[in-house]
């Protein structure tokens, strides 16, 4: 069976070098390393707010990835023009609120889907491929397929979350993203999961069907602060292919 694919997220970099507003650590560097390490392609998140990514960060990100650069960006005028002028490989609409940490939950397609639609159209018509980052809902899966996505990225938080309660929790999260899957695949639509994935949990997603890509940046960056970017890339390529480990000694990292 086909295995998933990494793409590591940067956007933590960012978050560190703008916690001083300084020149490092440089995500574009981060990306470098990552690819170095194996990683198929990276991720970075351009929130209107601005929090960590930035601009200059995205143009010097597309010049740089080798792999495949995918942009996450909110389905608005401004970063649609934005993504028009990037071209990146893929852009993965997400939702967006500003008191959130982080994003919470997965895009309403099938509550505006003329929106979504007119958005995803104006993307694709530069070439780029679309992703919608939405919950694993056959509604929503449905709903992507009919504004003309290419591809969905199922969002994993509830199994992260569940996986931390036990075996039988964590389950019932993989059966639902399963059966999301499948529906996306045979809709036609690539399927690509992310959000709250770790060395200790990635393993079981890594089982199901038809996933192309898992987008993976928090752990990895938490865990880099430790042992380097090209090694916290390594160890987590290494967790995709392994048996369940054991909790590691160190925080967010590998014993």
């Amino acid at each position: 069976m086909r295995r998933p694919a990494l793409c590591v997220n940067v956007d933590h970099v960012a978050t560190v070098r703008q916690a001083r507003l300084e020149a490092v650590p440089d995500p574009v560097e981060a990306a470098g390393l990552c690819e170095s390490a194996g990683a198929a392609g990276i991720t970075a998140h351009l929130r209107e707010d601005r929090r960590h990514i930035q601009d200059d960060d995205v143009r010097r990100l597309r010049r740089a990835v080798r792999g495949r650069f995918n942009l996450e960006m909110a389905a608005t005028p401004a970063m649609v023009a934005l993504a028009r002028r990037l071209r990146p490989d893929e852009a993965t609409l997400v939702p967006e609120r500003r008191r959130e940490l982080t994003t919470e939950g997965g895009l309403s397609v099938a509550g505006d889907p003329a929106r979504v639609s007119a958005t995803v159209a104006a993307l694709r018509s530069r070439g780029i491929q679309v992703s919608l980052f939405i919950d694993p809902d056959l509604a929503e899966v449905e709903a992507s397929r009919g504004c003309g996505a290419d591809t969905v990225e199922l969002h994993t938080g509830a199994y992260a979350r569940a996986f931390s309660r036990g075996p039988a929790a964590a389950r019932t999260q993989l059966r639902r993203l399963e059966t999301a899957a499948r529906r996306a695949a045979g809709l036609g639509l690539r399927v690509n999961l992310g959000h709250g994935l770790t060395y200790d949990n990635v393993r079981a997603v890594c089982d199901l069907p038809g996933i192309e890509d898992l987008n993976i940046g928090h752990n990895i960056v938490a865990r880099a602060c430790l042992v380097g970017m090209e090694r916290a890339t390594r160890e987590m390529l290494a967790a995709m292919r392994s048996a369940p480990a054991a909790r590691p000694a160190t925080p967010g990292g590998r014993p």
